[in-house]
């Protein structure tokens, strides 16, 4: 699937998920770099971790997750420190052009996690021991992610947690807002403080 939009507002998602329990997984293994060449995010999500993903014959690899009918959904859980390397924005996008809305790991790396948030792509972050019983959940397993009340509940076991977000982002993600729609939709306010504002000569 490749379903990447303009942003959707976010508050609650209940979906099965993806596992991928392979720890350090890097932008380059997310979107190998020979992909990067176009300048608009369509069109990323059927490149998604491609080496991992298809044969050189471009054949899919059937031993890999996303080509296991078994499991689907729109939260990605991966292994430790996810998304380090690069800074390349394009990982953000091919996992949003796929369909995730939501990645789930112990540890994501900043860059990529700042890519994901401007992308309405909610990383969430929880517990070593949270993240193993997910890898640990049969196929067609459910989590909840609650954005409004930042918990996430393993819906096989009933466990939950909580996770932190930048109140900003936050915001943004609740109203389906990117940093442009978000001042523009505060143009009211700021030309009204600028209004306020001394005149300095």
């Amino acid at each position: 699937m490749d379903t990447l939009k303009d942003m959707e507002k976010f508050k609650t998602l209940t979906s099965t998920y993806v596992p991928l329990p392979i720890e350090n997984v890097d932008t380059d293994q997310i979107i190998p770099a020979r992909f990067l060449k176009a300048t608009t995010r369509e069109g990323f999500g059927d490149n998604l971790f491609a080496d991992w993903r298809y044969e050189k014959s471009g054949e899919p690899k059937t031993d890999f997750v996303l080509n296991n009918p078994t499991y689907s959904g729109e939260i990605l859980v991966a292994g430790k420190n996810f998304g380090s390397g690069s800074s390349r924005e394009h990982a953000a996008w091919a996992i949003a052009g796929y369909g995730f809305k939501v990645v789930v790991s112990s540890f994501f790396a900043d860059i990529f996690r700042n890519n994901a948030l401007n992308n309405g792509l909610l990383p969430v972050i929880v517990s070593e021991a949270f993240l193993t019983g997910l890898f640990e959940n049969p196929p067609h397993a459910t989590l909840t992610v609650n954005l409004e009340e930042q918990f996430i509940r393993n819906n096989e076991n009933g466990k939950t947690e909580s996770f932190d977000i930048n109140p900003y982002k936050k915001e943004c993600l609740l109203k389906g807002l990117d940093d442009i729609d978000f001042l523009l939709s505060n143009r009211d306010k700021i030309e009204e403080y600028e209004k306020s504002r001394p005149f300095v000569y």
